[in-house]
């Protein structure tokens, strides 16, 4: 074999070695590398403030790296969700949102609300919560269609989490479904909104297990209904509105989704999506959500994109039919 090598050959190798720590300095450092901040754009004690509490404990064992929770409420979820869209594409600024920050508010607010396709990168839906309807036991009512007969009766006034939100959008849905007009008043978020049933400034509201459960168990609101098909473990008395025969079921679950700024890398996702799933499947953290009415949902990157895009359809056509509009 000779003992040399062509001027070609000889370059080319030297390009090669010299390629070597360019590369390695050019290599990200494995994520994460510093805490992560986890934006919640509602007010603490609700479902999705659970959930992303949940999400960043497990993220923090697996990671070695805090997660640091921050509720920004305001704007029907709009404040927190601009945070999030405006931060560096990095994966240390996170969003963790119900259904109607990625699928309503875009159709609702198009004036003023984010873009889903081009703001977000999305990671995985995290949870769904199957909503209750509940009434202030003031109302007498222990069914559906007690509620349904008292509401033909007088107009009654509902809470929400705030215009266009998905109590306000499912109840408005209830009521059109059988025919009835309510008042609507909103309210910046779930707690405040059952807070007000239970208080008896409104009448009824519909909220995902978290928020009720301990004013459903003090006997200060009454649950008289379950949205789907499937009754809950904490709630086994409670009929669902499909064993109710209520057409189309308007009481549509939420869910909870993990997303980042658009831009942030493939494998950061990716990493995001595998880790939060590991830590959902776990007995521990599968326990504490389905002890609060919640279901572990461990989705795709790409399921929660298809999600997203099926809501503004559906979604779209619901607010155009309601005619509801933000000013």
């Amino acid at each position: 074999m000779p003992a040399f090598c062509s001027r070609r050959e000889f370059i080319a190798g030297l390009a090669l070695v010299a390629s070597v720590p360019r590369a390695m300095a050019q290599a990200a450092p494995a994520y994460p590398t510093r805490p992560i901040q986890l934006i919640v754009p509602y007010p603490a004690g609700g479902a999705v403030d659970l959930t992303a509490r949940l999400v960043a404990e497990s993220l923090r064992q697996q990671f070695g790296q805090t997660v640091v929770v921050e509720n920004r409420p305001g704007a029907n979820g709009m404040v927190g969700a601009a945070g999030v869209a405006r931060a560096a594409p990095d994966g240390y600024t996170l969003l963790m949102a119900p259904r109607e920050v990625f699928g309503i508010n875009p159709i609702l607010l198009p004036q003023h609300a984010l873009d889903w396709r081009k703001d977000f990168t999305y990671a995985g839906i995290v949870a769904t919560g199957p909503y209750v309807l509940v009434v202030n036991p003031g109302l007498n009512v222990k069914t559906l269609a007690e509620l349904v007969a008292l509401a033909r009766t007088r107009e009654l006034a509902y809470a929400s989490f705030g215009k266009g939100s998905m109590a306000h959008l499912n109840i408005e849905a209830l009521c059109r479904g059988f025919g009835l007009k309510m008042t609507h008043v909103p309210y910046r978020g779930a707690p405040p909104a059952v807070m007000a049933v239970a208080t008896g400034e409104v009448a009824l509201t519909i909220a995902t297990p978290p928020a009720a459960l301990s004013l459903m168990q003090d006997g200060r609101v009454r649950a008289i209904a379950v949205g789907g098909a499937k009754r809950l473990p904490q709630l086994p008395d409670v009929p669902t509105t499909t064993e109710l025969g209520v057409a189309g079921d308007p009481l549509i679950s939420n869910y909870f989704g993990l997303a980042a700024p658009a831009g942030t890398p493939a494998a950061i996702i990716d990493k995001l999506a595998a880790e939060t799933a590991r830590a959902l499947a776990s007995p521990d953290a599968s326990a504490k959500l389905q002890a609060n009415g919640l279901i572990p949902a461990s989705g795709s990157p790409k399921a929660m994109t298809d999600s997203v895009a099926g809501d503004i359809e559906h979604f779209g056509r619901l607010i155009r039919e309601l005619d509801i509009k933000i000013e």
